[in-house]
Order: structure tokens, then sequence, then C-alpha cells
């Protein structure tokens, strides 16, 4: 089996024991968005029974090349039955040539699904139908490994239930890159995001989003290990909270998303 990032190849793992030969394409440190394989890799693809597609935005241009190379790799869509939601946009003010202000946002579906406890059980039922499909005889096995880890995924979003029961309804955190929408859908948090589209803020926009911070009392900002930190540590200094690195693409995603949770509610 193939896998795009590291959440996956847990959640193929987990699912799939020892009967299950795992091979990761994004190595960590390495960002899904940008992503080429290694001709080592490729030859990975060659001999590949299937391969668990999750959304990222490499896949587009390599999925094809994929099949072509191995067109009986069978392509297995995770993210099927999950409700997609828009990529976080920052609105931008725009005057039009009569004065009038119009507010326009580019649109595109937000891949980082496994980060709400919620889309991490449709996958993992996804990787599981997948699994019984291309090998029947071990069909009882990977169930009974489904079961263990859905009670995993239970467990987990009940901690981060308990972290964050002390917020106020709708809490806001403050983020580098808006890689949390799910999460944050999930638990009824909103995202300040300081980097959209890839582009950084300007000192305007900055300003704005200090403002917002300091109003909200975020309690941290979270930045991810792909990215530079450096504007992330000069709000962190004018807002005197500190920078904490976690990363969507980590491979102990129950903990991460404690660890997000944790952050989110002042108790890291």
């Amino acid at each position: 089996v193939i896998v795009s990032i590291l959440p996956v190849q847990t959640f193929a793992k987990s699912i799939g024991g020892d009967k299950v030969n795992v091979s990761l394409m994004v190595e960590p440190g390495n960002s899904p968005h940008t992503y080429e394989p290694k001709p080592s890799q490729m030859k990975d693809i060659a001999r590949s029974d299937l391969y668990f597609a999750i959304g990222v935005e490499f896949e587009d241009i390599w999925l094809p090349k994929f099949k072509d190379l191995n067109p009986k790799m069978n392509l297995v869509d995770l993210a099927e039955n999950v409700q997609k939601i828009q990529m976080q946009e920052r609105k931008c003010d725009h005057g039009d040539h009569h004065g009038h202000h119009t507010e326009h946002a580019h649109k595109g579906d937000d891949p980082h699904i496994w980060t709400a406890p919620s889309n991490v059980k449709i996958i993992s039922q996804n990787i599981y139908h997948a699994l019984q499909k291309a090998d029947p005889e071990n069909r009882d096995y990977y169930k009974k490994n489904l079961d263990l880890f859905l009670a995993t995924i239970d467990e987990t979003n009940r901690q981060i239930m308990h972290l964050l029961a002390d917020l106020p309804d709708q809490k806001k955190f403050m983020v580098f890159h808006p890689s949390w929408g799910y999460f944050s859908k999930a638990f009824n948090l909103e995202q300040i995001a300081v980097e959209v589209e890839g582009k950084e803020p300007k000192p305007k926009v900055l300003i704005t989003l200090l403002r917002e911070a300091k109003k909200e009392r975020v309690k941290a900002i979270s930045t991810q290990p792909e990215f530079s930190d450096t504007t992330a540590k000069i709000i962190a200094k004018e807002l005197d909270i500190p920078v904490v690195k976690v990363s969507p693409l980590a491979p102990n995603w129950s903990e991460n998303l404690i660890n997000i949770a944790k952050v989110i509610a002042g108790k890291n």
C-alpha cells in the first residue's frame, strides 16, 4: 500500500497491522503541496496493489502518472463520504472604479480532512473496506483492528472536548498556515490565519491580526515545522504569547490533536 502523508500511514498501519506493507510518499519536513517523488518511490509505486489518496495538492499532478506506471494499482479515495469545507480565505476589501467596495475570496477545498476525529473515522472505514476487498482472507483481522482504532478515535475526541470544555462558545486561536479548518469546525472554534494562500500578511493586515488576537485573548500561536516562523515570532513577541510548533502532518495524529487543543486552551 502507498500513502501520501504520515497521518494516513498511521491509519493504514493501525488497520492493516502486519498484513500490509505501507510506503510513504511525502517524507517528514517536506510539503504535500509541492512534493515530487524520488526514483526509489516510483519503484514502490510500480509494485503496489493500492494507493490511498487523501486529496493533498501533489496528488493532482502525480496520481495520473502513478496510474500510468502501474495500471493494476487500485486508487482508493480516502476522502469519499467526507464533507469538504472551503480553505480559509482572508477577505480582501477592494474599491472598484465607482468607489464601491467589493469583497472577494478565492475558493478551494481544504485538503486537511484528517484534523477532525469524525473524519478520521470515515477515512479508517474507507481503508478497512479497501483492504478487506483486496484481501478478503484477512477480513476479520482488519475488522478487529478497525474496531480498536475507532475506540482510540473516540477517546481522542473525548480528551479534546474535556480540554476545551472551559472555553467560551466560540473561541478563536491563532495559526500560521490555515490547516486546522476541520478541527475548528468539529469543536466550534475559529482559526485566525497569519498566512493565506501561501502569502504572508502585509504590515496593515498584520496590525489588524494583532488587534484581533489581543481582543480574543489568544493564548499561543501555532506554526508548522514545514514553514518559516519569522512572522509568527514577531506576532508572539508583540502579544507576549508562546510560539508552539504543531504540524497537521505529524504521524502521532491523536497526540497531535490533543496538543493543539492544549495550545488553544492555554494548557500547553
